[in-house]
């Protein structure tokens, strides 16, 4: 069995050490062979950096690596006449502290790119004036010259909390990449690769040649694993894995594509993350591997600045299909950030209604998201020992220490990070009587969502078995949580004020009231007829911001 390359990023290293390499070049020749120039946004950890590595090697001739890959016979005939290629990873510079270390920091890497090549070039003034020496130089010595870019936006993104100096790099980016349009002629092909898509930055206004294959379905696939890679690539994994964990290939199968799999970015075409397959069948375990793998700093930032929605508003969101097309970084949607970073991918894709509809791609980004949410977001720094405390009591039925737990969570959230209390009140007192009331109805029910995917995102963190808003004839209690003696039934509801707890207490009790007896007539989907069944109406007093009795 060869070695799985996890976390490996040269193709050269992969190749030569005989580490299991899931052959891409044959989407990579398509491109290779237009002499033209590409921009691709993918997730973090999907591959991107191996992908430059991949077509820095093609380029040069390396034919000794692409033995037996599909792209071996057009390298055999490039290392005839291979072509100098300007690699840089903007992930990796030196120091971002301002933009003088940022210039000083391209310039050092320029200048180590010319002693690769045997090349003696004099510093020049700045980055830009070194990038367009170097391609000139290059081209006259060696002939036309190949750029590959990774991680184009990473300078912009470790800014976003700061916009202010979020814009002077966004500047100074756009005035070096301009030189990959002035310098046309000089070029035979560029690449270029990040997370994030912006109009501005620089690249997509000044670069009007540059084709943007993002979400391209011809090159759906051109990064991640499609299910027959999978199968065809990890088939002595899979083996050993499905024996170690004593079940059959089939399920487990169908359990690592429930967890790894669903990421989608034409509408198409459904890939797995390659982070996590690869750390899962080197573990043998699943994991969140990818969001455990650390966080983009930049979306944490952005969270922690902007009012993003409920996590279950973002179930089957639609939104225009140039959603990602943002003019600035500061006016991105929360949406467009999850979709780019990798929490959201696109379900279906309506080209005549130019819609797309977005989702969470699977079970580890699922689970991850409460992750995301309770610590990114709300600062609850022990939310897994309080998690477990809540799970302990609802094993034991107490659902008055499950309610103070909860009180104690909520107690630590900020006023201002509680569902719609942003809510600009000139916009309310424009509005006539009727439509206020309607209004109002509207925030109230958001708000009640909130407290209920709260508790919801709460109790995944600790896999507890959860059914929200499961149907009924007479209705959908709001959670139903089975153990294996008791089933738990809980409505929450919202109280604009302290005087109409009791009015909210009574109609949610009454909803629970006509659920159980549907809930038992209709329960032999989870075979609970002979359990005890447990109630509880969680009533939130909306000025208070607390569960109350």
């Amino acid at each position: 069995m060869q070695l799985l390359p996890t976390g490996m990023q040269s193709f050269e290293i992969i190749r030569k050490k005989n580490y299991l390499y899931i052959d891409k070049t044959e989407k990579l020749l398509q491109l290779a062979k237009t002499d033209n120039s590409y921009f691709l946004s993918r997730p973090r950890r999907f591959g991107k950096s191996l992908t430059i590595s991949t077509l820095e090697a093609m380029f040069q001739g390396k034919a000794e690596l692409f033995k037996g890959l599909y792209a071996e016979e057009w390298v055999k005939e490039q290392a005839n006449h291979p072509n100098p290629v300007i690699t840089l990873d903007m992930s990796g510079l030196d120091s971002y502290e301002n933009i003088k270390e940022i210039d000083e920091s391209l310039i050092s890497d320029l200048q180590h790119i010319a002693n690769e090549y045997k090349i003696n070039i004099d510093k020049e003034r700045n980055a830009k004036a070194m990038f367009k020496k170097l391609i000139y130089t290059f081209y006259e010595k060696f002939g036309s010259v190949v750029v590959l870019i990774d991680e184009y936006d990473f300078p912009i993104t470790e800014y976003i909390d700061n916009i202010k100096m979020a814009d002077k790099v966004r500047k100074f980016l756009r005035n070096f990449y301009i030189t990959l349009k002035t310098y046309t002629k000089y070029l035979r092909f560029v690449f270029i690769t990040g997370i994030s898509k912006f109009t501005k930055v620089g690249i997509f206004s000044g670069l009007n040649n540059l084709n943007d294959i993002s979400m391209s379905e011809k090159y759906g696939d051109v990064l991640g694993y499609t299910q027959k890679e999978l199968e065809d690539n990890f088939s002595e994994w899979i083996e050993i894995t499905a024996q170690k964990k004593s079940i059959n290939k089939q399920k487990l199968l169908e359990k690592i594509k429930e967890y790894y799999d669903g990421f989608s970015f034409d509408g198409i075409t459904r890939v797995y993350n390659p982070f996590s397959v690869l750390n899962f069948f080197d573990e043998g375990n699943f994991y969140n591997y990818w969001y455990n793998s650390s966080t983009p700093s930049f979306l944490a930032k952005y969270l922690k600045d902007h009012k993003i929605k409920d996590s279950d508003e973002y179930r089957h969101l639609k939104v225009s299909s140039n959603f990602t097309n943002t003019n600035e970084i500061e006016h991105a949607s929360p949406e467009s950030f999850l979709f780019q970073s990798g929490y959201l991918t696109i379900e279906k894709w309506d080209e005549d209604k130019n819609e797309i509809t977005l989702d969470y791609p699977n079970e580890e980004v699922r689970d991850s998201l409460p992750n995301l949410y309770l610590y990114n977001i709300y600062n609850i720094n022990d939310y897994v020992q309080l998690a477990n405390d809540i799970l302990t009591y609802l094993k034991n039925g107490d659902m008055m220490n499950v309610m103070l737990i909860f009180n104690r969570i909520l107690a630590r959230i900020p006023y201002e990070d509680f569902a719609n209390d942003n809510i600009n009140k000139k916009t309310i007192e424009s509005l006539n009587e009727e439509q206020k009331k309607a209004f109002k109805k509207i925030i109230y029910s958001k708000k009640e969502k909130w407290y209920r995917s709260l508790f919801i995102m709460l109790l995944s963190v600790v896999k507890v078995q959860i059914y929200p808003e499961v149907h009924t004839n007479t209705g959908r209690p709001d959670i139903v949580i089975p153990f294996d003696d008791k089933t738990i039934i809980i409505e929450f509801k919202l109280a604009p004020t302290s005087k109409d707890v009791k009015a909210k207490k009574k109609e949610g009790e009454e909803q629970i009231k006509k659920y159980i007896s549907a809930y038992i007539d209709t329960s032999s989907l989870m075979n609970e007829r002979e359990k005890k069944i447990i109630t509880a109406v969680f009533v939130a007093d909306d000025k208070k911001r607390q569960i109350v009795v």
